[in-house]
């Protein structure tokens, strides 16, 4: 896992197991991000923790059996983190974690977030242009609003 600030000394990212589900939950909830599929995807998941407490979480959902697309989702820091560079810590974790697993395009949707992500190299998209694998997933089909903006990254060739 790559740490990327300073002011992150103390916070340990790592991938999340199945005994971080409860505590992965409880900050998603806390953050009104939707659960549905995160206990499926879990072993995807990177997590933040400084002295045992989960202070930061950021999901990859693999897309298809073929695997070459995936959904970034449920990104949350808890509130005392915000503002110290632990949300870009885990996109960035996250989007190696997918990239490490061979997905050439990730997905995103976003109500609150869509000025964020371009730093990180996604554009908006439209829904339309979303491969059928990823409009299958729980998150783009149910959870998020047909009025989130949809995002991707693509892997450069």
């Amino acid at each position: 896992m790559q740490k990327s600030m300073s002011e992150l000394d103390g916070v340990r990212l790592r991938l999340a197991t199945m005994a971080d589900e409860t505590r992965v939950e409880a900050l998603l909830t806390a953050s009104d991000l939707p659960l549905d599929g995160v206990h499926e995807a879990l072993d995807c998941f990177v997590v933040a923790e400084e002295g045992g407490e989960l202070v930061g979480v950021a999901g990859i959902e693999e897309c298809g059996k073929a695997g070459k697309n995936a959904l970034l989702r449920s990104v949350a820091v808890k509130d005392s983190w915000r503002g110290r560079g632990l949300g870009r810590a885990l996109v960035t974790n996250a989007i190696a974690v997918a990239e490490q697993r061979g997905a050439k395009a990730l997905y995103l949707l976003t109500t609150t977030a869509d000025t964020y992500f371009p730093s990180f190299g996604f554009r908006q998209t439209t829904r339309d242009a979303v491969p059928d694998d990823v409009k299958a997933t729980k998150e783009f089909k149910e959870a998020c609003p047909e009025s989130a903006t949809v995002m991707v990254r693509e892997q450069a060739s």
